[in-house]
Order: structure tokens, then sequence, then C-alpha cells
């Protein structure tokens, strides 16, 4: 916890607490413009879809009378609950949230949202990933999230470089074979 005071004229007059979990939600986050898409479309579902049938089951729990010992109640209420965090959480995200303008990277040297065909130089399999936000990545598809070891390693390269990267399994080296988006 980070304790931040500010003095007025009079002294002390105000004490704020900052947690580290405030800290990290008021992180700029990037994202692909499809990114940011299916993010306002999951932000509008839950309002206008999940947000009124929630409290529709609130009030249909509410008819049935004693909502001390009402367990349909209780449960829509913590389901209200947990919507209601998880819409926040996402605006928060949309507040912070940037788009990657791809005119401005450079398409010579891998960076994020590069498409990297690399060769693993120990067994010779060729494999191909595309660098993206970390909260875009899907690995089944080839999109690993920019903060991974492997992107790392491979963040500046040019094609034709080699280079060794430390991952969970130890020490690999690469050849990147090709660099396109």
């Amino acid at each position: 916890m980070i304790w931040y005071f500010a003095s007025g004229q009079s002294g002390l007059s105000e004490i704020r607490f900052f947690t580290l979990r405030d800290k990290l939600m008021n992180q700029v986050k990037y994202f692909t413009k499809g990114g940011l898409e299916k993010l306002k479309k999951e932000l509008e579902q839950l309002k206008s879809v999940e947000r009124p049938a929630i409290s529709q089951q609130i009030a249909e729990a509410r008819e049935k009378g004693d909502l001390s010992e009402n367990a349909e109640y209780d449960a829509a209420k913590n389901a209200q609950g947990m919507l209601e965090l998880r819409i926040s959480k996402l605006e928060e995200t949309l507040r912070n949230a940037r788009v990657i303008d791809e005119s401005q990277l450079d398409e010579s040297k891998v960076s994020i949202l590069s498409k990297v065909k690399l060769k693993n130089l120990k067994n010779k399999a060729v494999m191909e990933y595309t660098l993206v936000p970390e909260n875009e990545a899907e690995i089944k598809k080839g999109k690993i999230s920019v903060n991974s070891p492997i992107a790392r390693g491979l963040l500046g390269k040019e094609a034709g470089d080699e280079v060794e990267i430390e991952v969970p399994a130890g020490l690999m080296t690469f050849k990147v074979m090709d660099i396109s988006r």
C-alpha cells in the first residue's frame, strides 16, 4: 500500500491510500482495432442484455416472499454483483485503452502485430507467431503475447537474425526466417 499525503495551506489536508491494484488498474493498455471493438461489444451485451436479465431474476425472487431465507434471491444478488464488477473492469479498461497505429510500426523489425516465421535451430521445427497485445493472445491461433518470453526475445530483430531466448524449458535458439504484417 502506498500512502500519499497532500498538504494544504494549513498543513496536512488529505490522506489517500493507493494499492498496487489501483496503480495497475490505471495503466494504459494497447489493443488492435478488432480487439477494442470486441471489448466494446462485450460491454454493450452485459449492459443491454445481462443486466436487465439479472434485474428480472431479482424481481421474481423478491416476489416469492421472505428474503432472509430465499436462496434464489441470494444467488441473483451475487450474480448481479459479479456482473457489475465485470462491467466496471471493462469500463476501466476502455477508459485506458489505446489503439495501435500500425502505420507507425517498422515492418523490417519484429514489433507488436508482426507475423514472425521462426526456425528452431535445435530440432529444425518451423513455426509462425503473430505478436499481439497481452489481452488478445490466443496460442491456438498462433497469437502470442508481446510480453511472453519468446516475443520479448524477438522484439527488434530482423529477418535472418539468430536469437537465443530463455524460456521456462531452458535456452532456445531460433532463426528469424520472415517478418510480415
